[in-house]
């Protein structure tokens, strides 16, 4: 760890003390009475949720069945918020108030009263303080629903209960923004301004904030959206999470007759292109950085927002990541470094891993993180095993401070990693080539890790290789370590049989298509594997494994290949023609 990381990660220790400090102040019994307002706000507009609603919940709800974050609790007649959560994960998601959007999906006078009655509860028996449930993160999320869903909860009501919910939504909004500042970095701190921001524009008494809290929503936007649209974080999720809140937001500027700050504006128009950037032929976004299973009916949503609707582009150099298509063969890789370490939380050791497509259907994946129990996959699903990359001497290629007392506190930062990735990529009509290297091996192993890939024969070819060179001079130091292992991850619905030779893989995609893998002179392997990006939890996988050692084999050759289908009459003509290569078919220029 260099002498500038040692200082972030301190830093970063140092954030995150002062905020537990003052967590604990804040739970003193008489001090957070100084937060109640002296008279109630009234609320001043709604803005509209764009996440999606299930109405059929609301039965589930109304009847006391609370299904969150894979954990079912029956209250049985009492309080959800008087029982014990089976998980935090459950509790995040009752403490956020995000369910209310079923509820008023059903847009019926029982659900109406039912919201209202939970509303009630919470303030009655967490509307002081609660350790979990006055979280920045979940606070954030809590003001915002209650803002969006004020149609629902407010309809009808008497004007004790308006009071009651205005102040105590006054409150929470004080309280985040005096606390703020303690959100964990990157799109959790970015949230919690919009979270305020939201409030100052929907809330009386609230314009003296105005213009503090633009200028703060303007200089995180400018911090954490790239130029070229992605997030600071790199996790392509975070797009499709902060842009859920901001449309709505530059509506709620509209509805007020103010002009959006022009900042939001841009990193709008910024980050509708990574959208497609990032998608897969199939509707799904490329499981990078903590990508987990893609929100399709919201990532709908907003691309209907997108007034421009064009190609995405091809390279996304701030966020450190190339697309690259050919017809119906699309290839996603991941060539950029690690992200800041305040902002690493869910970063994943993938440098150089690819995500492969062909007619609409993923071939080649990574694992990717699931939406619930993260905490009990996350090691696993960040090391570089678990991409389609190379593993060395099984290690990633990123440093986790996983051990030490600071764990609970910090999370589980990145703290080294590559710093040097480079890439060269050539386009022509034939073929694309992209060559890219990185140095996450060079101060433990003396390696530099080289890829190469180029799309070829019209989209039905994919060929790469993987060279490994010294850092230093022209050979290994003496006894170093050099195993490799070259992993290609499979999507479940592919179904994958060794070849005899040992040499390649049968691929067979659900539509009856078949690739061919070939490791031409390595033998490889079928091993378990487990994909983590669906909306149905985990699911078994294979994945192709090519084992070497460096000094004996410093460069290792695949290739992907469509077999296509052929009528019956044409299938003797085309096994004579098999195993004469096209004249004109590029070679790869390693």
């Amino acid at each position: 760890m260099t002498v500038a990381e040692r200082g972030r990660l301190s830093w970063l220790l140092v954030r995150r003390g002062l905020r537990r400090a003052s967590g604990r102040v804040n739970n003193f019994p008489l001090l957070p009475w100084r937060l109640i307002p002296r008279k109630a706000d009234r609320l001043l507009l709604s803005p509209q949720d764009l996440r999606t609603a299930d109405g059929t919940r609301a039965s589930e709800i109304y009847a006391g069945r609370f299904a969150f974050a894979g954990k079912v609790v029956i209250s049985d007649g009492r309080s959800p918020f008087e029982l014990a959560p089976p998980s935090d994960e459950w509790a995040a998601e009752l403490y956020s108030f995000g369910w209310l959007r079923h509820l008023r999906a059903a847009d019926s006078a029982i659900t109406r009263a039912n919201a209202r009655a939970l509303v009630d509860e919470w303030i009655t028996l967490q509307g002081r303080w609660h350790a979990l449930a006055w979280r920045p993160e979940i606070l954030t999320r809590r003001i915002i629903s209650w803002i969006c869903q004020a149609p629902l909860i407010l309809q009808d009501v008497d004007v004790q209960f308006y009071r009651r919910f205005m102040r105590s939504l006054t409150r929470q909004v004080r309280y985040l923004r005096s606390n703020a500042s303690e959100a964990r970095a990157g799109a959790q701190s970015l949230q919690a301004t919009i979270a305020l921001m939201y409030a100052t524009l929907c809330m009386a008494s609230q314009d003296r904030h105005l213009r503090g809290t633009m200028k703060r929503l303007s200089d995180q936007l400018d911090q954490q959206i790239l130029p070229d649209g992605g997030h600071i974080s790199r996790n392509p999720g975070a797009i499709i999470e902060v842009l859920l809140d901001l449309l709505p937001l530059k509506q709620a500027f509209s509805s007020r007759n103010m002009q959006p700050p022009q900042a939001l504006l841009n990193a709008i128009d910024r980050m509708m292109p990574m959208l497609r950037f990032f998608r897969h032929d199939d509707g799904n976004f490329a499981l990078f950085n903590g990508m987990g299973a893609t929100p399709v009916d919201q990532l709908a949503t907003i691309l209907a927002y997108d007034d421009v609707r064009g190609e995405p582009f091809e390279h996304a150099p701030h966020s450190g990541y190339q697309r690259m298509k050919l017809n119906n063969l699309l290839v996603l890789m991941d060539t950029g470094k690690a992200p800041p370490v305040a902002a690493s939380q869910e970063a994943h050791a993938g440098c150089l891993s690819f995500e492969m497509c062909a007619g609409g259907q993923r071939i080649v994946v990574n694992c990717g993180l699931p939406a619930i129990n993260r905490e009990s996959w996350r090691q696993v699903a960040r090391a570089t095993a678990a991409h389609s990359t190379v593993t060395f001497n099984n290690t990633s290629s990123y440093r986790f401070r996983e051990e030490g007392p600071f764990r609970k506190l910090i999370g589980v930062p990145v703290v080294d990693g590559p710093s040097e990735v480079a890439i060269a990529r050539d386009d022509t009509e034939e073929a694309i080539l992209l060559r890219a290297s990185h140095d996450g091996y060079s101060s433990r192993f003396g390696i530099i890790h080289q890829r190469s890939v180029m799309l070829t024969a019209g989209g039905t070819k994919l060929e790469g290789e993987d060279v490994f060179t010294p850092t230093h001079g022209e050979m290994l130091p003496p006894g170093a370590r050099d195993e490799f292992a070259v992993r290609f991850h499979l999507h479940p619905s592919i179904k994958a049989s060794r070849i005899a030779d040992g040499h390649g893989v049968m691929l067979v995609l659900p539509n009856k298509d078949v690739w061919t893998f070939d490791g031409h002179e390595d033998r490889v392997e079928l091993e378990e594997s487990v994909f983590l990006g669906g909306t149905d939890g985990p699911r078994r996988a294979v994945q192709i494994v090519i084992y070497g050692h460096a000094r004996q084999a410093s460069r290792v050759h695949w290739t992907f290949t469509h077999t296509p289908r052929t009528h019956p009459a044409a299938r003797k003509t085309g096994e004579a023609a098999k195993g004469r290569k096209s004249q004109n078919e590029p070679e790869l220029p390693l």
